[in-house]
This record gives structure tokens, sequence and C-alpha cells, in this order.
């Protein structure tokens, strides 16, 4: 089954923006929320996400927390929190994005440097558009260890290594899920009731652990 994430989602690139420029943007639009930044050394992308893109990545974010509740794993879960660094000039806003291994280092803060505090271990992704930017490349150059990228059709896990990112079969940072099996579920949530369906994937992973 293939999710309709067709419609493509209204995007503006703007050249030449300066950093306090966009820190300015993100400030300001802290108060709209659903638009999505993209920053890359003077380039900036904004996009408004439409309802399909939306839905899979709160969808993808249930995945995530079943499994951690599921197997007693303490998570801080930060949705789509804005993550840049001045000195690199590059910056972005996740889907959503979780704390799982360096949860505790990052518990209680109300901010965080990524200059001296470790990024998200986890990043999801939905596209339905293809971006002027490569987020990938600002992702592994802030040092997210850890993509799932999904398109409507496929779902990409992705580990950073040497500064890139590999696909592969299993999370690195929930090793009881393989991309195969989120795949299935993100496919069968077309077909079910959401509350029906997070059912479902806490009875299967059960069985698993």
């Amino acid at each position: 089954m293939t999710a309709l994430l067709t419609s493509p989602q209204p995007q503006v690139v703007l050249h030449g923006v300066s950093w306090p420029t966009y820190q300015g943007l993100v400030r300001d639009l802290e108060a709209a929320p659903g638009n999505r930044l993209t920053y890359d050394q003077g380039t900036l992308e904004i996009m408004v996400p439409l309802p399909p893109h939306e839905a899979y990545k709160k969808l993808m974010g249930r995945l995530v927390e079943v499994t951690t509740e599921e197997t007693d794993t303490e998570i801080r879960s930060l949705g789509s929190t804005t993550w840049n660094r001045e000195d690199l000039q590059k910056g972005l806003e996740a889907d959503q994005c979780y704390y799982i291994q360096h949860e505790q280092a990052v518990r209680g803060k109300d901010e965080i440097d990524l200059t001296i505090d470790p990024p998200p271990d986890l990043a999801i992704e939905v596209d339905n558009t293809s971006s002027s930017l490569n987020r990938m490349a600002i992702y592994a150059a802030l040092g997210v260890p850890e993509i799932w990228r999904f398109d409507g059709e496929t779902l990409t896990i992705y580990a950073l290594t040497n500064g890139e990112y590999r696909p592969q079969e299993t999370s690195n940072v929930l090793p009881m899920l393989r991309r195969d099996d989120l795949l299935r579920f993100l496919q069968t949530s077309q077909t079910m009731g959401e509350t029906s369906w997070v059912k479902a994937f806490r009875t299967w992973l059960r069985e698993r652990l």
C-alpha cells in the first residue's frame, strides 16, 4: 500500500539571509506553529506541511513512544524543536525528535546548546516534496546519530557513520525495531483507527520482546 503524500507543500526559498535574520524568523514563527524552517549558510527554506505530513509524523512518533514505554526506556520528546549552530551556519526543525541514549544529559534543561550538549539521538523526517536544501547533510553536520525517513511509500533508517548517513535494516537507538516492521505498521495505519492501530503495535511488540 502506498500512502497519499502527493500534494506539494507550500514552499518559499530565500537567499542571502543572515544568521540574525534567520534567528529572528525562528522566534517570530514560534507563535505560528506549522512552518518548517531549514537554513544552510545564507539560504532559508520555509515550508508549510500539509495534513498527511502531520499525520505520519505523529504516527511515527507513537511507534517510538510505545516502544520506549514497553521497554521501560526513559526518553525526552522534543517534537519539532529547532536545532541550529551558528558556527556551522546551519539549522532546521525536525518533524519529531527524541533523546534516548542521552536523555539524562538533557533532562530538565530548558535550553540545549549543540556546541556543548549532545544532539537528539533520533529524528523523524516525513517527506512529500523535494527540499531545495539537503536536510540530511544538515542533520549530519549537527551530529544526529539516526534518522527515520518516510516518503509515503518507503521507510529508510539512516545511521550516521563517519559523517555520512547509511541505510540499515535495524534501528541502533531502538534495536528491537526493524525497518520492514515499521513500514508494515505505517501501511496498516491507513486501514485502521489510530487507537486500534496503537494497540496492535503494542501487542506485536510485547510478543517480540
